[in-house]
């Protein structure tokens, strides 16, 4: 329970610094903080969970995380779906109180950074662009995280090679898709973005689990030590 309680609490955490960043403080002229700070924003969300949590759940906040690191034989199966459905409710709560701040001023949540292509896309990138970038962002992700995770890496850096990794995604990828790389985050702002975020909410769990599937295999049969795949 108090892995799960982490979970969602770090997942709450990511999504209302890092979607609060982009449709709280993104848009001021001369004043907002763009692409840089909303990347700055998910990366610090991440550096900020694994020091203070990641001892307690491995700080994943990200079903395609959990998926990645189940893969690569080092997560336990039993533990998969509860993980997945403590992040996924960790980041509608926190899309459901980011709404609440957000309409306060009498604003409406309009596209609420949830992710999309075509016309919901920033860059109005096609489907096929979304497909490949979330696939190999999230693919990157995973190989950073099982690599800075690994007992031979170095210790006590984990936290920032994958808190940098995400903000270096978000500055390539929020262009082709607002990025996402995380389907909790996705679902939780498309459910109150709703119209035509919902129908391509698909594509923001097909295509990170794909990557992480990827990325868990390649890491297991490439890079693992001897021991881990015994």
């Amino acid at each position: 329970m108090k892995k799960l309680v982490a979970e969602f609490i770090g997942t709450f955490w990511l999504v209302l610094g890092g979607c609060g960043s982009a449709v709280l403080a993104c848009n001021y002229p001369d004043a907002g903080i763009g692409f840089l700070g909303v990347s700055l924003a998910f990366g610090l969300t991440v550096v900020t969970i694994a020091y203070s949590l990641g001892h307690i759940s491995g700080a994943h906040l990200n079903p395609a995380v959990s998926v990645g690191l189940w893969i690569g034989g080092r997560f336990s199966s039993k533990e998969l779906i509860p993980y997945i459905v403590s992040q996924v409710l960790g980041g509608i709560v926190a899309a459901g109180l980011l709404c609440v701040i957000v309409t306060g001023n009498g604003s409406s949540i309009g596209s609420f950074a949830s992710n999309g292509y075509g016309e919901l896309s920033p860059g109005k990138y096609n489907m096929t662009a979304a497909l490949v970038t979330e696939i190999v962002m999230t693919f990157i992700f995973l190989l950073v995280i099982l690599g800075a995770t690994d007992d031979r890496a170095p210790k006590g850096f984990a936290g920032l090679a994958i808190g940098l990794s995400l903000t270096l995604i978000h500055l390539i990828s929020i262009p082709v898709t607002n990025t996402s790389v995380n389907p909790a985050r996705s679902t939780s702002q498309t459910i109150f973005a709703g119209g035509e975020a919902l129908g391509q909410l698909w594509l923001f769990w097909v295509a990170p689990i794909a990557g992480a599937i990827l990325a868990g295999l390649v890491y297991k049969m490439v890079f693992a030590a001897k021991s881990e795949t015994e």
